[in-house]
């Protein structure tokens, strides 16, 4: 299985919320507009006709859904092919999300210095619902890129991130538990037993191992960013097994160290 399809058959759209039938039609029509939106988290480009499949709706109303966000930037049309992909203006929302971030940049420099320290990419996640989010990625220093740009969401439960996270965060915890545990690569957690095992088990070392479990031959180690006694925020380095895997017991200690700085940077 190819990194992309790993992550686009695990991490699905973000779903939405039940719509209140007495909203009024013009904001409902915004939460069609951000389904549009979320139609592209897998695929780079689609007709007007996929997006009338995907969503249920008429291809007259796929099309004016799709003009309005162009008008605004947050989608473009290709002149050739007609078909449609997000928008530069997107681009630059996210960057201004990313810019005001106080985690992110309570993290940064400390990042930084893990990448170098340990040659590795070093990854930096937040929890959103049942997943991770990963705010900022740094790859490693030999120019080997094995994530990319792929798996900047995945679920909590085949990552050492997530582990670590929900071992020291009830509602991710309970959230992933709620949501099922859809499989990935033959390691990954697939019951709510071994979630609780897996959890309980993180929970008394401090810390949370990932061998073959998001990605072949790849392996990760992450420990908790905690403020006021729950995780926020996690740190991981992330690269081959054979690299990672002997290492651990070298790594804890560096990122446990790194995680208090980054706390004591968000001065909590």
């Amino acid at each position: 299985m190819s990194i992309e399809a790993a992550w686009c058959s695990t991490t699905p759209r973000k779903p939405a919320t039940v719509v209140d039938p007495q909203i009024p039609s013009g904001l409902k029509s915004v939460g069609s507009a951000l389904d549009v939106l979320e139609c592209f988290a897998v695929d780079g480009e689609l007709g007007v006709s996929d997006i009338a499949r995907r969503l249920g709706v008429a291809k007259s109303t796929a099309h004016r859904l799709l003009q309005t966000l162009v008008s605004r930037g947050f989608v473009e049309q290709d002149a050739t092919s007609g078909a449609y992909r997000l928008g530069i203006h997107l681009y630059e929302l996210g960057q201004l999300a990313l810019a005001r971030n106080e985690l992110r940049h309570a993290a940064l420099p400390t990042l930084r210095q893990v990448a170098r320290a340990t040659n590795l990419t070093v990854n930096f996640s937040v929890p959103e619902g049942a997943d991770v989010v990963f705010i900022e990625r740094i790859e490693n220093l030999d120019g080997v890129r094995i994530l990319g740009h792929f798996g900047r969401r995945l679920p909590s439960h085949c990552t050492s991130s997530g582990k670590v996270i929900a071992a020291f965060n009830p509602t991710v915890y309970r959230a992933r538990l709620n949501a099922g545990f859809p499989p990935r690569l033959r390691g990954t957690v697939r019951t709510a037993e071994e979630w609780e095992t897996v959890v309980d088990q993180v929970r008394a070392k401090r810390y949370a191992e990932s061998h073959g479990e998001s990605f072949d031959g790849a392996s990760s180690v992450a420990v908790p960013v905690v403020s006021h006694g729950r995780a926020v925020a996690s740190l991981s380095v992330f690269g081959p097994t054979d690299q990672v895997k002997p290492a651990v017991g070298q790594l804890v200690p560096l990122l446990t160290a790194a995680a208090n700085r980054i706390v004591k940077n968000l001065g909590r």
